[in-house]
């Protein structure tokens, strides 16, 4: 099975985040699409992220709005 490649794979809510998970430019672009111009990663957000091993971005995306509130 190939491994995800987080700088140039396409990513959808359906991506499931992986163990190599990286913060790189690609899926800054993606949740800009998803949550707005005002989108960023912080640190805790990073964290959650790495610990999110067998979600979904769709998820990812559900937990940043969350933490906006």
């Amino acid at each position: 099975m190939k491994t995800f490649d987080w700088h140039a794979d396409p990513i959808a809510l359906e991506t499931v985040i992986l163990d190599n998970y990286r913060g790189t430019q690609n899926v800054r672009r993606f949740f800009v699409t998803q949550c707005g111009a005002d989108f960023r990663l912080d640190r805790s957000f990073m964290a959650w992220m790495k610990s999110a091993q067998g979600k979904t971005m769709r998820e990812a995306v559900a937990e940043w709005k969350r933490r906006r509130i």
